[in-house]
């Protein structure tokens, strides 16, 4: 049956008034009916198709005999639409938003479009946002999409609405086409910035804020601090939400890291297990690839050994998930649990590939959040694939900044501009601190948590105060998942979006992290990096102060290989030097009566990893 003519000009450039034509011969029937493969039927005179709908435009169009039943059509909705809800003008946004089709037959191809309206209505008068090509939807299927969107620079200030439209090429023969537009209000201001800035990103992350945004409720009221080793938890406002009930229950937060002791008396309680499989018994119980896997998977040696000897992953857990039971650490979502994955070894070095093979499998496994305190300088397609995955099936990746002090995030950090979170750190007054990367002009997802002398679990139910970024993400990552024991249908974009809408930036800039500490950022040779493929933990290296040490009862063969490290790296001199006159010059201690053993004696003592 030959086209004999067809007008492609469906719509205007503001996708309004579409107003399809076509002509055909050779019917074998002048009463047979032919169907355009959109939403409008068409009967024949003579060898002209005329629309059983009008397509005067799409609030004027009227059936007057319907081809097909009413059961049998499609039906598409956007439901679940999520936008900023103060945005500037010139800036670019995350939106989000799920098409459904309530029909009961199949949706074919079809067309989301957004606008920026004054009201709830299209016209030619809003502004097009963009467009979103999706393929077909069974009847009762759903697909939730996001995209970034760009508000025009020259847009006035003032209350608008964007209006999600689902079918908006028309195409789609529908129940009814009266519920395709969803709205929801914006305010837009005259300024670029959007409460971004280069250093600190949207600034320090507010738990009560951040929460009650989530279930579309105002801040929580204050409650006291808990102070002490807790204060942490007091500047990111966790004890607001705790107070509302929301402690971080039913979230499984997955630690990708040197293992995790999930013996220590703060954590046990806290520790996600395999409940798919049985423990020792020699097989793949759940049918996932990982045999005995009851305490998550080791990517680094290829086993199912998670147990921490290093205390990075151990110290991270314990700002996560420390148990709330009067003593050691109480951790941010202390009623969440901890997934121990373990991707660097005993020496906090590992490759991009082990950390993409565990983010694939805590998210198969049951993941909602994972926290990644490590980091590299170089990009890496298949660590951007995982975390690329992880959004896709609603997981957020929480990303350590980097300890190097320079203007952007390290890697896969710097994937924060569309996935997950970037985190860099500050200390107890707020500040920023000297060693954190700072989130870049290019606009990231950044926001910022306590990282200078951070109190938290280690190995052998020991405790220690740690400085870095791995010490800040922790933080962040049990506020998301405050946020998901408060909702638990938020989206990667959705926890994106409220972050940087309910975050405040620090009050000054930098902050010497030195303080009451002593602190050294290693380089890059201090853990041993065989290839460009290799990834190393943002380490900095804290003690608690001048006089107390804070150490494991028996210390471990790995810290004697970091010893050993050490001593044959660049970092080892500086290191030498920063110890001499920021403690021994201090305390007024003459530098000349120590010698090689007994410097490195004092370090083995003194040492405390971050």
């Amino acid at each position: 049956m030959p086209i004999k003519s067809h007008n492609q000009n469906l719509f205007d450039d503001k996708g309004l008034n579409i107003t399809p034509k076509y002509s055909v011969d050779n019917f074998s029937s002048p009463n047979q009916h032919y169907f355009y493969s959109g939403r409008s039927s068409f009967h024949t005179t003579g060898n002209t198709l005329e629309p059983d709908v009008s397509e005067l435009g799409r609030n004027n169009r009227k059936s007057k005999n319907s081809v097909s039943s009413q059961a049998t059509k499609a039906d598409l909705v956007v439901q679940n639409a999520f936008a900023p809800s103060v945005a500037a003008a010139g800036s670019t946004i995350q939106i989000s938003y799920q098409v459904k089709n309530k029909g009961k037959n199949s949706a074919g191809f079809n067309y989301t479009d957004f606008y920026l309206s004054k009201d709830k209505n299209i016209s030619s008068d809003d502004s097009l946002l963009g467009w979103n090509w999706l393929g077909s939807l069974g009847a009762g299927s759903s697909t939730s999409q996001s995209q970034n969107v760009t508000i025009d620079s020259n847009l006035a200030a003032g209350n608008y609405y964007i209006l999600y439209r689902a079918d908006a090429l028309d195409n789609v023969l529908e129940i009814s086409n009266t519920n395709n537009v969803l709205a929801r209000e914006i305010t837009i201001t005259n300024t670029a910035s959007g409460g971004y800035n280069p250093n600190s990103g949207y600034g320090l992350i507010n738990a009560s804020a951040a929460v009650a945004k989530a279930i579309n409720q105002k801040p929580f009221a204050d409650v006291p601090d808990l102070g002490g080793n807790n204060w942490g938890a007091d500047l990111v406002k966790a004890p607001e939400t705790w107070a509302k009930g929301y402690t971080g229950q039913g979230v499984v937060v997955a630690v990708l890291d040197t293992g995790v002791d999930y013996n220590h008396q703060d954590l046990s309680s806290n520790i996600w297990t395999n409940s798919k499989e049985i423990a020792g018994n020699g097989k793949d119980d759940d049918g996932n690839g990982y045999i005995d896997d009851y305490y998550g998977w080791n990517f680094d040696g290829n086993n199912n050994s998670t147990l921490d000897v290093n205390g990075h992953g151990t110290h991270v857990s314990g700002t996560i998930a420390g148990v709330n039971n009067g003593y050691g650490v109480t951790g941010i979502a202390y009623n969440s649990k901890i997934m121990p994955v373990k991707v660097l070894d005993d020496q906090g070095s590992g490759s991009y590939s082990a950390i993409a093979n565990g983010i694939y499998y805590a998210v198969d496994n049951g993941a909602d959040v994972i926290n990644l305190s490590l980091g590299g300088g170089r990009s890496n397609d298949t660590l951007q694939k995982a975390i690329e995955y992880a959004s896709s099936k609603g997981v957020i990746v929480v990303m350590a900044a980097g300890n190097d002090g320079s203007s952007q995030p390290a890697y896969p950090a710097r994937y924060a501009k569309n996935y997950g979170l970037a985190v860099g750190a500050v200390d107890q007054n707020k500040n920023l601190a000297d060693f954190s990367n700072r989130a870049g002009a290019d606009q990231l997802t950044y926001v910022t948590a306590p990282g200078v002398n951070v109190y938290s679990t280690l190995p052998g139910n020991e405790y220690a105060s740690y400085s870095g970024t791995s010490m800040a993400t922790p933080h962040v990552a049990g506020v998301v998942a405050l946020m998901l024991s408060a909702n638990p249908n938020l989206s990667d974009a959705q926890i994106r979006q409220i972050l940087a809408e309910t975050s405040g930036n620090s009050t000054t800039q930098t902050a010497n992290s030195s303080g009451n500490t002593t602190s050294l950022s290693y380089d890059s040779n201090v853990a041993a990096i065989s290839s460009f493929d290799n990834v190393t933990s943002p380490w900095i290296r804290s003690y608690t102060n001048k006089d107390t040490v804070t150490s494991v009862s028996n210390p471990s063969s790995t810290e004697e290989n970091h010893n050993n490290i050490l001593a044959n790296s660049s970092a080892w001199t500086q290191f030498w030097h920063d110890y001499k006159n920021s403690v021994i010059g201090d305390s007024g201690t003459s530098t000349s009566n120590y010698n090689d053993l007994e410097t490195e004696s004092i370090i083995e003592k003194r040492k405390v990893l971050s």
